[in-house]
């Protein structure tokens, strides 16, 4: 089964997109996409969003996005661990294109994370500064949060996107937990992209491991070995912890939608492991935490 919801690095690439899932690409796959564009200095590509609203994240470098039109500069960054970046909501029916800066030697590469969409809204540009950064957590349980398109944080129609960062060593997406029941109040339906980049070490690439487990009406295993550029789907089920190993940063980029009326971020704990909320109390942050930039500062 962790076959269909795990894919390496250049498994899912096709023409421009070093990624591209999507739920034509994924048999059972519904609400979420997620292309990663990587492009030459100064160079460019167009597409149409059709019914899909996305944002454009730089993960390295920067360059223009112009929607409609209506023309944006993306400073971005040099690498998904220095801190957030700039981005550009894109709506549904637009015509987008993406353009590299020339000034970087190595060009630029982007997220574009996405969901099909009701509403179309405006397109809108955010500042890095105006991302709020989030520390959850305690102890090695502490990971930095970027909540650019959270449900709480940023308006769409039903794309939900946040970044972490997991310090070497630390645990994330932890105690497991899932989001794969309509229940009000309770628990939002969602499936979610992890998508994963991994710090080098000094005798090359570091690794980083993920989690996604089942229940016996709805079974799911995976236990992936995760490096730079390779994704992990989770359709439903428990999902956690994503682990750092030590000597590596881990981050990934979380993009989430689903058939509720809402738009909410809303989950449920696996009751086995809950209890280790409570050991946070006791417990100091991290203090390599917050990388790039101090919490909430906006």
């Amino acid at each position: 089964m962790s076959e269909r919801w795990y894919w390496p690095a250049g498994s899912a690439g096709r023409g421009p997109y070093a990624t591209e899932l999507t739920p034509s690409a994924v048999e059972g796959w519904r609400w979420t996409s997620l292309r990663v564009l990587e492009l030459g200095p100064g160079d460019s590509h167009e597409f149409g969003t059709g019914d899909e609203e996305l944002f454009v994240l730089p993960l390295s470098g920067g360059g223009t996005v112009v929607v409609d039109g209506e023309r944006f500069e993306l400073a971005g960054r040099p690498n998904v661990f220095s801190g957030p970046t700039d981005t550009v909501y894109v709506p549904r029916d637009s015509v987008v294109t993406v353009t590299a800066a020339a000034s970087d030697a190595d060009g630029a590469r982007f997220a574009l994370p996405a969901a099909p969409c009701r509403t179309r809204l405006a397109a809108r540009y955010l500042a890095a500064d105006a991302v709020a950064v989030e520390l959850r957590g305690a102890g090695s349980s502490t990971r930095q949060v970027h909540n650019f398109g959270a449900a709480d944080a940023f308006e769409a129609d039903r794309l939900i996107a946040v970044e972490v960062i997991t310090p070497a060593g630390n645990w994330s997406s932890y105690p497991p937990h899932k989001h794969d029941v309509d229940a009000p109040g309770r628990e939002s339906e969602l499936e979610e992209i992890y998508y994963f980049e991994v710090g080098d070490g000094p005798n090359g690439p570091g690794i980083g491991y993920h989690r996604v487990y089942g229940t016996e009406d709805r079974p799911i295993d995976v236990v992936a070995e995760v490096r730079t550029g390779d994704v992990v789907l989770v359709p439903h089920g428990w999902h956690g912890p994503s682990m750092a190993a030590p000597g590596y940063h881990l981050y990934y980029l979380n993009v989430m939608a689903g058939p509720g009326a809402t738009r909410e971020w809303l989950i449920s704990d696996d009751p086995a492991h809950a209890w280790v909320r409570d050991e946070w109390a006791s417990l100091e942050r991290d203090p390599r935490l917050p990388m790039g930039r101090t919490e909430d500062e906006r």
